[in-house]
C-alpha cells in the first residue's frame, strides 16, 4: 500500500529499467535526459483530469535509494558486475522535477510532470512516477466526476474493501471533494473525517429486524439504520417505530437511513413520504450500492429525495461503464524521452532531439512548458524558453531541484483540496459533461512544431 513508509525504495521499478541502467552504465551513456510524463487521452471518456499524486512522487524521487538488502537481493536476480552494483548502491536522484500542482486541471497531451536528470537516474524513476501520479490522477478524476454528479450533496468514499490502491483512493477522493472515508488508517494519517453505518450482517445477527434496530438505537445517541436487508417498506415503518421508542426511552435520535440495493429512486420516495408523514422530516436518506457518476446523475435527474451518497467499488477500481461505453481502470500515462544532452553541458543541439515515431503515438521532443490562457480559454505547449502573453500562467512549477524537494512545493492536503475545488468550479460546464464533452483547445507553439517536424524528417531519412 502506497503511504509514506515505503516510498523511497529503489525496487519500486520494473526489472527492465535496471537492465537498461546496466546497459547505459556499461556503454557510458548517461547524458542529461528530459522525460515527459503525460497521457494521450482523458479517462472515462471525459475531457479533463484532476492532477494528484505529486507529493508521493516527490517523496519517492527525493528519497530514491537501494538498501544493502535490496542490492543483495538484486544480486540473486542478475549477474551484473560488482562495480555496477556499487554504482546502484550510490545512486540517488540529483535532478529536477517540474510538474502541475495537485488539484490543477490537466488535459490530454500535456506533460503532468517533466523530469531532467542524468539518464539512468531519470529512467529508474519511471515506474514509480507513473504509479504515484498516474493512479492518483485517475482516482481523483473519477472521484471528481462522482462529486460533480452529486451536486451539492455529500459523497462518502467507501472503497477500502475493494480498492486496488486504498490509500491512494482515499487521498485522491478527498482531494476531489468527497466529504469522508470509511478507511480508518488513511483517515488517521491524512486527517480526513470518517463515516459509516452498519452492515447487513449486524441486522441478520438478531432474531428480528426490530431487535436489530433497537440494539442500534440503544447503543448510539445519533444513529443510522440500514433498511434493505429484508423489505424496505416494512423496514421504514420499523424505523419510525424505533425512532419513537429511542427518543422516549433514551433520548437517542434517528438521523439517517441508508438504502443499498433495489430500486433506490422508488424506495427513497416511499421512505421520504413515510418519514414526513410521521413528523420525521429531519431524517436523511443515504444511498449506496454500486453507484457511480452515471447512477448518481440519473437519480439526481429524476429528483430522487436522496440527501447524500456513499460510493465504494467504482471509486476504488476507477471503474468505467459498459452501459455508457466508457472505459475505466487505467489512465494510460506514459513517460517518454524528449531531450538528451550527451555532454551534460546544456548545449544539446535541437537536431539531436530524440523522438519516437509511431503514428498518433509519436512523441513531441523538447523541454516544454505549458501556459494556460485566462480561465480555461486555451492551453499552449511551448519550449521552456519561449515567452508567453501576460494573460497566460505557467503550469509546470519546480518541485524537486538537485534531488531535493523545493521549499513550499508540497502544500497541505487542505490547500490541495481547496485548489481542486477552485479548479473544478472554474472549469466551463461543457467540459464537465460525463460523455460527449468537447475537446479542450490545446495549441502547440510554432517553435515546438518546427522542432518536431525536424526530428520526424531526420529520423525518417535513410541511415
Amino acid at each position: 500500500m502506497w503511504n509514506h513508509t515505503n516510498l523511497t525504495s529503489g525496487l519500486l521499478t520494473d526489472l527492465y529499467h535496471v537492465d537498461s541502467a546496466y546497459i547505459s552504465w556499461q556503454s557510458e551513456r548517461n547524458g542529461l535526459a528530459t522525460f515527459d510524463l503525460y497521457t494521450r487521452a482523458a479517462p472515462f471518456g471525459g475531457a479533463w483530469m484532476l492532477v494528484a499524486g505529486l507529493e508521493m512522487a516527490a517523496t519517492f524521487a527525493s528519497g530514491f535509494h537501494y538498501t544493502a538488502d535490496e542490492i543483495a537481493w538484486l544480486k540473486t536476480v542478475r549477474p551484473y558486475p560488482a562495480a555496477f552494483f556499487d554504482d546502484l548502491a550510490r545512486t540517488r536522484f540529483t535532478g529536477e522535477i517540474t510538474a502541475m500542482a495537485e488539484g490543477e486541471i490537466a488535459f490530454p497531451g500535456e506533460p503532468l510532470a517533466r523530469v531532467t536528470a542524468p539518464f539512468r537516474e531519470a529512467l529508474l524513476l519511471e515506474a514509480g512516477l507513473l504509479h504515484t501520479i498516474g493512479i492518483s490522477t485517475l482516482l481523483a478524476t473519477k472521484a471528481a466526476r462522482v462529486v460533480h454528479a452529486a451536486g451539492a450533496k455529500p459523497v462518502a468514499e467507501f472503497a477500502f474493501r475493494r480498492a486496488q490502491e486504498p490509500w491512494l483512493t482515499t487521498r485522491s477522493s478527498w482531494i476531489a471533494g468527497c466529504r469522508s472515508t470509511s478507511f480508518l488508517a488513511a483517515a488517521m494519517e491524512l486527517g480526513i473525517p470518517v463515516s459509516g453505518t452498519v452492515p447487513h450482517a449486524l441486522i441478520q445477527a438478531y432474531p428480528t429486524e426490530r431487535d436489530a434496530f433497537l440494539a442500534v438505537a440503544r447503543a448510539e445517541p445519533e444513529y443510522t439504520l440500514l433498511l434493505d436487508t429484508y423489505d424496505v417498506h416494512r423496514s421504514v415503518h420499523l424505523a419510525i417505530e424505533t425512532a419513537r421508542v429511542s427518543a422516549e426511552q433514551w433520548s437517542h435520535h434517528l438521523t439517517a437511513v441508508r438504502l443499498d440495493s433495489g430500486d433506490i429512486d422508488a424506495d427513497a420516495r416511499y421512505c421520504r413520504a413515510q418519514f414526513d408523514e410521521a413528523g420525521l422530516g429531519e431524517v436523511h436518506i443515504l444511498a449506496s450500492g454500486d453507484l457511480d457518476e452515471f447512477g448518481i446523475a440519473d437519480l439526481e435527474s429524476r429528483g430522487a429525495p436522496i440527501d447524500a451518497y456513499g460510493v465504494g467499488t467504482s471509486l476504488g477500481v476507477a471503474a468505467g461503464s459498459l452501459e455508457h461505453g466508457v472505459e475505466g481502470g487505467a489512465l494510460g500515462a506514459v513517460y517518454k524521452l524528449v531531450w538528451y544532452d550527451a555532454d551534460r553541458d546544456g548545449l544539446a543541439a535541437p537536431e539531436e532531439a530524440p523522438i519516437k515515431i509511431a503514428g498518433a503515438k509519436s512523441t513531441w521532443p523538447g523541454r516544454k512548458q505549458i501556459s494556460r490562457r485566462g480561465q480555461f480559454v486555451e492551453d499552449i505547449i511551448h519550449l521552456e524558453d519561449e515567452p508567453q502573453d501576460a494573460d497566460c500562467r505557467p503550469l509546470l512549477q519546480p518541485v524537486v531541484r538537485h534531488g531535493h524537494v523545493t521549499p513550499n512545493a508540497l502544500p497541505t492536503l487542505k490547500t490541495i483540496r481547496e485548489r481542486a475545488h477552485a479548479s473544478l468550479m472554474a472549469l466551463p460546464t461543457e467540459y464537465q459533461m460525463l460523455v460527449g464533452a468537447p475537446r479542450y483547445p490545446l495549441a502547440n507553439s510554432p517553435r515546438l512544431i518546427e522542432l518536431r517536424e525536424a526530428a520526424l524528417t531526420r529520423n525518417r531519412a535513410p541511415s
